[in-house]
């Protein structure tokens, strides 16, 4: 008889992974899909990191590595903290893993238990939600909506924590929206979380490279909250290294040794080649990054000032990451060829079927009015994709 664990049942599977794998099958039907669903850069790995992994394939590199990451990995990632962070580490209190994703769950797993809260500003990214059910905590969406861009206020997040909130996540710059928190906003967000000394504040910053807005911000930066701060980044963004899955947290060393003992239950160390890749990732040369980030700059300018022309969608600028995030409401009641558009998961799946563009449903991400479309794609795909986003939705009556 099939049954399935409780804590798995109550699980939704990820919806931006199902719309990419739909466009994949719509492709192998000879379709031709442009897919703006995924999120990782289009980039290839720059060639000197790539070499690093080759060299260590050669070197030998094919054994166990210490369950936290090898100690070069480590140490490059704490002078990469204080060399663009200010932000002082030591090795122990990092541990590296599979992916920013696993980062994540390790510190959830290890910090939340039944019946506490987790915060979450909205709109957020689909993993904040579900991985906290694994734990039997609860998430807590605060909402902000576009006339905010998107960012929650001091007033919000003190109204949403009680005495059963033990964490709250914050993400700068923003998957799926694109916002970007600043110092100040950031400082205010910290004023209100130093009267709550049990809370941890789990900071995504995956995006830290794709910035638009000027010098990264974190609020592991403000002293009142360091000892409490969890950062979580990685290689995948910035260095176009999605598959070669190495993420990281930098954090107290109570959670950095629970996160240690946990994942040598689960997955021991990360690929020994991909750590040694990641090293030189963050001890080389940088110019691969400041390339990228132009290149999406560019891409985001030109995907804004395209869907403007898009009658009925209400679009904010986003200042980091390679998302935009527009508000598609008032296309929901409308239909075309008999077809009826109820809400943004009919609207995305409208859009891939009928316009061949993979977008994701803002439901997901705890936006109904919305869709998110990425922008990590050639300048060509977008003009062409917001060609027939328009297209299609001029047929919506």
């Amino acid at each position: 008889m099939e049954h399935l664990s409780a804590r798995l049942s109550s699980l939704s599977p990820s919806e931006t992974l199902a719309m990419s794998q739909k466009s994949s099958e719509l492709r192998a039907q000879g379709i031709d899909v442009i897919n703006l669903s995924v999120g990782e850069p289009d980039f290839n790995t720059p060639e000197h990191i790539k070499a690093a992994a080759k060299k260590a394939i050669d070197d030998n590199y094919s054994f166990y590595s210490p369950v936290a990451g090898f100690p070069d990995l480590r140490r490059a990632i704490v002078e990469k903290l204080k060399r663009e962070n200010g932000l002082d580490y030591t090795i122990d209190q990092i541990v590296v893993s599979n992916g920013a994703k696993q980062s994540i769950f390790n510190v959830m797993f290890s910090v939340l238990g039944w019946g506490d809260e987790l915060v979450i500003p909205g709109p957020y990214w689909v993993s904040y939600l579900e991985l906290p059910k694994l734990t039997e905590a609860f998430g807590v969406i605060v909402r902000a909506g576009i006339e905010q861009d998107f960012k929650i206020t001091p007033e919000q997040l003190e109204e949403a924590i009680t005495h059963r909130t033990r964490m709250v996540i914050l993400c700068s710059p923003s998957n799926p929206t694109g916002s970007v928190y600043s110092r100040d906003e950031l400082k205010a967000l910290a004023g209100v979380l130093e009267k709550h000394p049990n809370v941890i504040i789990l900071s995504d910053e995956i995006y830290e490279h794709i910035n638009y807005a000027g010098k990264h911000e974190s609020i592991s930066q403000f002293v009142s909250v360091r000892n409490r701060v969890v950062i979580v980044n990685g290689v995948s963004k910035a260095y176009a290294m999605t598959g070669w899955r190495i993420g990281f947290i930098a954090a107290p060393l109570w959670i950095a040794q629970a996160c240690n003992k946990l994942q040598g239950q689960i997955t021991s160390g990360p690929s020994s080649i991909a750590q040694k890749a990641s090293v030189a990732a963050f001890s080389g040369d940088q110019a691969c990054v400041e390339e990228m980030r132009l290149a999406f700059l560019r891409r985001r300018d030109l995907i804004v000032s395209l869907c403007r022309e898009i009658p009925d969608i209400r679009l904010n600028v986003p200042q980091g990451a390679f998302y935009i995030f527009p508000e598609v409401g008032s296309y929901y009641g409308k239909s075309a060829g008999g077809r009826k558009v109820e809400n943004a998961a009919d609207l995305a799946m409208y859009l891939l079927e009928e316009g061949h563009v993979a977008t994701v449903g803002g439901a997901a991400f705890g936006a109904p009015g919305c869709i998110r479309l990425s922008y990590a794609t050639s300048d060509e795909n977008i003009i062409e994709a917001v060609r027939r986003i328009r297209e299609a939705l001029s047929r919506l009556k």
